[in-house]
């Protein structure tokens, strides 16, 4: 049975993997908002933000978009379950014998692994555009990328696992994913920012994910390098039981 639940798992995960490579118009796609973002805001406000002190914007945007990028890919993957559940795939899947969880987990494995491997083609892009990412904690930062995808994957699976309609999980996604991004210090540091937003700052996930990957690539961070792992990583164990918890209740 152990090797069957194994099994079933890795089946699930290379199944999001392999659509992830074959959909080349999703993966060129899904490559233009951070791009736009990079130069636009990169080249446009850098100026200012050398001005006002802050030193060279490439260097600290580029964590918050290497962040965005990994976020709204692991986050969107879920509209996949929806899109199971009208063609009747996932009834299929749901009949094997092997738990849901395990089901769940194999999915959620599969799509934070694409949604880190895009991560992964946008840090390249930052680099070429200008970025200077300091090699030496390159290992801790792809630790925190694989974290904001676990964790987002399986926030959007939660969401995935209510719902039945594709329009209706892309509102209610992009109205929860951009006050998560522009509230989580990925385009401007927090440090001066009214206290209600540091606050909401202060219970974002992707704070942490971002704040880790500025501190391990630009060494330069609010919070040290652990206090970022252990929340992003504890809140990825929340978001996965809480997925795994809505999955394991879904009716095709």
């Amino acid at each position: 049975m152990k090797s069957n639940t194994i099994y079933a798992m890795y089946i699930l995960w290379l199944r999001q993997v392999k659509r992830y490579f074959r959909s080349k118009s999703r993966m060129i796609g899904s490559l233009g908002q951070p791009v736009v973002f990079l130069v636009a805001l990169g080249f446009g406000f850098g100026p200012v933000f050398a001005k006002a002190g802050g030193g060279n914007y490439i260097q600290f945007l580029s964590p918050g978009i290497i962040a965005m990028s990994i976020m709204f890919t692991a986050v969107f993957s879920g509209i996949e379950l929806i899109w199971d559940k009208q063609f009747g795939f996932l009834k299929e899947t749901l009949v094997a014998p092997v738990s849901r969880i395990w089901i769940m987990l194999g999915r959620t494995l599969g799509g934070a692994t694409t949604a880190f491997l895009q991560g992964v083609i946008v840090f390249v892009i930052t680099v070429a555009i200008g970025f200077r990412p300091d090699i030496a904690y390159v290992l801790p930062a792809l630790l925190f990328m694989f974290g904001i995808a676990l964790v987002f994957t399986a926030f959007g699976t939660a969401i995935a696992s209510t719902m039945e309609d594709m329009q209706g999980f892309g509102l209610i996604v992009n109205l929860v994913n951009m006050p998560l991004f522009f509230l989580s210090g990925a385009l401007f540091p927090l440090t001066s920012a009214p206290v209600w937003i540091q606050w909401i700052a202060f219970v974002n996930p992707l704070s942490y994910g971002v704040d880790g990957l500025r501190g391990a690539l630009a060494l330069v961070a609010q919070y040290s390098l652990w206090t970022d792992f252990i929340v992003l990583y504890g809140v990825a164990v929340l978001f996965v039981a809480l997925g795994g918890w809505l999955f394991e209740r879904i009716k095709v």
